[in-house]
C-alpha cells in the first residue's frame, strides 16, 4: 500500500507558498509506515522546528489498475476521507533550495493522518465538496474540492500513468489556503462538510 500524494493543487495555496503554478499535478510519495496509527498522538520530530498541517481530501482505491482512463477513473474508488499532510517545511525548504527530494520532511513516521471513510454516495457532487481543519477550535483552513486545479477523476488518471495503482492505496488530493505551524498541546479537528472526521493531539 502507497500514498501518492499530489502537491499544489489549489491556487490560493500556490500563492500563500510563493511557489510556480504547475503546467501538470505535482506528485510525490509517503511510505506506508507514514501513517499516524489510530488513537495516536501526532508528535513533533526532533530534527523539525516546523512542521505545518496540510488538510486533504483522500480518497481510497478500491482495485487494481493502470492507465485508467479519466472517464472511467470513478470506478476505482468508492471511499473517500479525510486527512492531514504534515509537513517539516523548515526541511522542505532547505532540500528544495537544493534542488534535492522532499522525502524526508514529507514521509516521516507519523506524517499522514488518515481519518474515517465515508461512502462517496453520500454526497451529492464530489467536485463541489466543503472541508475543514480547526486548531484549537478555531478554522484555520476551509476548502472545496471545486477549487482544484485537477478534480478527483483526473488525478487518478494522471497518476496511473505512472504508478500502477493497487487496493488500498490512498491518493492525497492537495491542500487549500491557510497551512501553518503546529506546536505542543494544539488540537486537530478535520471536518467534511459538518462532520468531524479525525481529531488528534499534538505532543
Amino acid at each position: 500500500m502507497k500514498l501518492i500524494c499530489i502537491g499544489r493543487n489549489y491556487a490560493a495555496h500556490i500563492d500563500e507558498l510563493s511557489n510556480e503554478r504547475p503546467s501538470e499535478p505535482v506528485v510525490f510519495i509517503k511510505p506506508d509506515s507514514a501513517i499516524l496509527p489510530k488513537e495516536q498522538d501526532f508528535y513533533i520530530p526532533e530534527f523539525s522546528n516546523e512542521v505545518h498541517y496540510e488538510v486533504e481530501i483522500l480518497v481510497k482505491i478500491k482495485k487494481l489498475g493502470k492507465h485508467i482512463s479519466e472517464k472511467f477513473s470513478h470506478k476505482y474508488y468508492d471511499e473517500i476521507g479525510l486527512g492531514i499532510d504534515f509537513t517539516a517545511r523548515d526541511l522542505q525548504s532547505g532540500l528544495k533550495a537544493k534542488g534535492l527530494p522532499w522525502e524526508k520532511a514529507k514521509g516521516f513516521d507519523g506524517s499522514a493522518v488518515v481519518g474515517k471513510w465515508l461512502q462517496k454516495e453520500k454526497y451529492e457532487k464530489i467536485d463541489k465538496l466543503g472541508f475543514s481543519l480547526l486548531k484549537n477550535g478555531e478554522i484555520v483552513q476551509k476548502g472545496d474540492t471545486s477549487l482544484m486545479l485537477w478534480k478527483i477523476d483526473e488525478l487518478i488518471s494522471y497518476v496511473s500513468t505512472y504508478f500502477t495503482l493497487k487496493k488500498g492505496d490512498i491518493l492525497f488530493t492537495g491542500t487549500p489556503a491557510g497551512v501553518g505551524k503546529v506546536v505542543a498541546n494544539d488540537y486537530l479537528q478535520g471536518r467534511i462538510e459538518d462532520e468531524q472526521i479525525f481529531a488528534i493531539n499534538v505532543k
